[in-house]
């Protein structure tokens, strides 16, 4: 069954679907089993693939803030717990607006959206060690979620760096009490609504590289 909804996916971009919206978030998220984009950020102890349309607002240690012209995307890699091979399972969250377990070979993690104040939707996803929270309007739910699977999916650790780091003890974020394995739902702090209006996005499915 898995494998026909990743290829009724897959069929329905070579198809020429022109619109993000008109994919059910299950068809959006069988693409994290699709052969991920070579990367082309690079960070002390991992890289990863940054989808066509977003840039780097801000970058300190692991954590990174993205921006795609109208919304934030809030980028948290947990290389401690990557490399301590950190184990920790998600329970459905049945109150949300989406909730769903994401599992690929040995990778695993959750996507989690809910509903909030002023409309805004709090997606919360989590896969390969790392994190994205953004906020976004109903309408960018899909496009959002297909640019963050693209995302977190082509992170590639560094063991060799990430070890001596930690034996230096240079990695300050341990300290933190973010935990990528819990979702932080309305108590969110670590993400914020931001009225600021920008111009509308183009919803229309990205050519090759965002559907890998």
């Amino acid at each position: 069954m898995k494998k026909i909804i990743i290829v009724c996916a897959f069929l329905l971009i070579l198809c020429g679907c022109s619109n993000v919206k008109d994919l059910s978030k299950e068809q959006i998220i069988s693409t994290i089993a699709d052969k991920s984009m070579r990367a082309n950020v690079n960070r002390v102890g991992y890289k990863y693939y940054l989808p066509q349309g977003l840039s780097i607002e801000d970058s300190e240690d692991f954590n990174e803030v993205l921006y795609d012209g109208k919304n934030k995307y809030y980028l948290y890699v947990d290389a401690l717990s990557y490399i301590k091979k950190i184990d920790n399972k998600y329970k459905s969250n049945q109150k949300s607006y989406y909730s769903q377990t994401l599992t690929y070979g040995k990778k695993y993690g959750y996507v989690e959206i809910n509903n909030l104040e002023n409309n805004k939707y709090l997606i919360e996803i989590m896969y390969n060690y790392a994190k994205i929270e953004v906020m976004v309007n109903e309408d960018d739910i899909n496009r959002t979620l297909l640019t963050s699977i693209n995302l977190l999916k082509s992170i590639k650790y560094n063991n060799e760096i990430i070890e001596n780091l930690f034996g230096k003890d240079v990695l300050n974020f341990m300290e933190e009490e973010f935990n990528i394995f819990h979702t932080t739902s309305s108590d969110s702090t670590y993400i914020q609504i931001d009225d600021t209006y920008h111009e509308p996005v183009d919803d229309s499915l990205p050519d090759t590289d965002l559907i890998n």
